[in-house]
Parts: C-alpha cells; structure tokens; sequence
C-alpha cells in the first residue's frame, strides 16, 4: 500500500524563511561582511520556482518585511525588491525548472542582480549613502551559491 506523500507544507516552508533570515542577519567579520549571499532572496526564487501557489507574492512580501524589520531599514525595501524578483521568477518557472544547472544559475545571477538594482536605487532615492562596488560580490557570491543551496533545499525542505 502506497502512502500520501506530505511535499512542500507550511511548517517547511517558515522553517526555511526563518534559516534565511537568521543567516542574513548573523553578524560576520567585516571583511567577509560583503562576501554574504542574500540568503532570503534566493529562498524565495527557490520556493517560487517550485511551488508558486503556496509560496507567491504575499509570501515574498512578508519575507521581504521581516528582512527589513531584522536589519533594521526602511521598510519596505527588501519587500518591493522581493515582490519583484519573485514575479519574475513565477513567470519564468516553466523555464528555468528546465534548463540545466549553468542556464538556472545565470538566471539566478540577474534575478540576484535586479534584486540588489531595486536596494541599490531605493537607498539612492530614500538619500542614504551610496555604497561601493563590494556591494555587488553578494550577487556574484549568490549565484555562486545557487547550485549548493537549490540541492540543500531539496533534500531538507522539498524531501519526500
């Protein structure tokens, strides 16, 4: 007799959010400071791209709030920016679920791309000091990361 498979429910999924924001805001050393993947954003590319109807914009919004209570910004950034790479990324799911590893982590790339844009021109628009270019190694240090973390979730969050 087969069982009912559980999949993807709710308790795994604030499991995974509340990983990725525990490991956004743990302090590092200053140097390493930059080199940090925006943990958050690409669990919600994750979840998006594997179930974007229990996991959609309301969800990539409220991620994005909790990000921007954690760190202490203004509120709203990390959830416009968010909403936005999470859009992107449900219209484009069919896709990039089939494309191999290299063409999911180059999509991964500029969604993490846009993703620090939108950071990059709401701190520009809100005054606040525009930082250097060590600003974009997370992008980079992100995408890196994707094949990594896509295969880490799948094991612990999306296991069967």
């Amino acid at each position: 007799m087969m069982r009912a498979r559980p999949g993807l429910g709710w308790g795994r999924v604030a499991a995974a959010t509340l990983a990725a924001l525990l490991a956004s805001v743990l302090p590092l050393p200053a140097w390493l400071g930059p080199l940090r993947p925006d943990f958050v954003a690409l669990t919600v590319l994750w979840l998006t791209l594997l179930s974007p109807r229990l996991t959609g914009l309301v969800f990539a919004w409220g991620a994005g709030l909790a990000l921007d209570a954690f760190k202490g910004v203004l509120l709203g950034q990390h959830a416009l920016a968010l909403v936005v790479i999470a859009y992107v990324a449900s219209k484009l799911r069919l896709q990039v679920r089939a494309f191999p590893p290299l063409q999911q982590t180059a999509v991964v790339l500029a969604l993490l791309w846009l993703n620090e844009f939108i950071l990059f021109w709401i701190d520009g628009v809100a005054g606040h000091p525009v930082t250097d270019w060590r600003r974009w190694l997370s992008v980079l240090v992100g995408a890196a990361c994707w094949p990594l973390l896509s295969g880490l979730f799948a094991r612990v969050v999306a296991r069967r």
